[in-house]
């Protein structure tokens, strides 16, 4: 559970670096909870395939994450706006 909270958070920041086809992959298989067979034969592609679309679509994700750490960075932030007083907390709570 924790490792598709993770790559959602991923996407959510990387989605957009991924292809139209890469992000479908992912919808499917992580927000609609389709299975390997489902996506294959959803886009006429095997088993196999399919797995090792959504296999590489990860790697691309902790990849960006290990070059920009983007969430990383997001990650400490809130955890410094927790320690914040409410009124500055308020403040950076609607910027970000």
């Amino acid at each position: 559970m924790k490792d598709i909270l993770y790559y959602n958070e991923l996407y959510d920041i990387y989605g957009g670096l991924l292809t139209e086809k890469q992000r479908q992959y992912f919808e499917d298989y992580y927000f609609d909870n389709l299975s390997f067979s489902e996506i294959a034969s959803n886009y006429d592609v095997s088993r196999n395939n399919a797995f090792k679309q959504i296999h590489n679509i990860i790697s691309k994700l902790i990849e960006y994450e290990e070059i920009l750490q983007l969430k990383s960075k997001k990650d400490k932030i809130y955890k410094i706006i927790e320690k914040a007083p409410d009124n500055i907390k308020k403040e950076i709570e609607e910027i970000l």
